[in-house]
Formats: C-alpha cells, sequence, structure tokens
C-alpha cells in the first residue's frame, strides 16, 4: 500500500500542475493563433512593442503583416508579434 501512495502523490502533483498551468496556457496560445489567422485589412492592431496602428496589407505567404501607424508611416511586422486586435472591421455587405 506505501508503493501506491508513493506513485500516486506525485501523479496527482503532476496532474494539478497540468489542469492549472498547461492547459490555460495552450487555450490562451489557440486564440491568438486564431486572432493572428483572423487579421484583415482595416483592424486596429497593437503589436509586442506597443505600438498602435491599421492593417494595410496582409501577407498570409510570408506570416507577415503591413501596419500603418501615422499617414505614410508602414511598417512590416510579423504577424506573431500582434499583441490584440482593438476593434475588427465589418465585412462589407
Amino acid at each position: 500500500m506505501d508503493t501506491l501512495g508513493t506513485f500516486m502523490f506525485p501523479l496527482l502533483i503532476i496532474g494539478i500542475f497540468y489542469m492549472l498551468v498547461f492547459r490555460p496556457q495552450q487555450k490562451k496560445m489557440k486564440e491568438h493563433q486564431n486572432m493572428v489567422s483572423n487579421l484583415a485589412k482595416g483592424d486596429e492592431v497593437v503589436t509586442a512593442g506597443g505600438l498602435i496602428g491599421k492593417v494595410t496589407k496582409v501577407k498570409a505567404e510570408s506570416n507577415e503583416v503591413e501596419v500603418e501607424l501615422a499617414k505614410d508611416v508602414r511598417v512590416t511586422v510579423v504577424q506573431a508579434t500582434i499583441a490584440d486586435v482593438r476593434s475588427k472591421t465589418k465585412p462589407a455587405s
């Protein structure tokens, strides 16, 4: 019986750790990937560096996005560095 208890405690700790740490992290990562893959022209985004701008071009094949920070100031950023989408554009009907 002691052997069973010896193995159960570490397994219980690993199970709790998985439920409290890994699952929420995986869920958050999936949501971020979904958000980034659904970027569209006209979306207002925040980069990981804190820059706020509007998406002017999505380059799907290279995982890059062109963001206009100010009038005639455009930068190319990697899609994974988009931290948040502040406002989505509505599709034309």
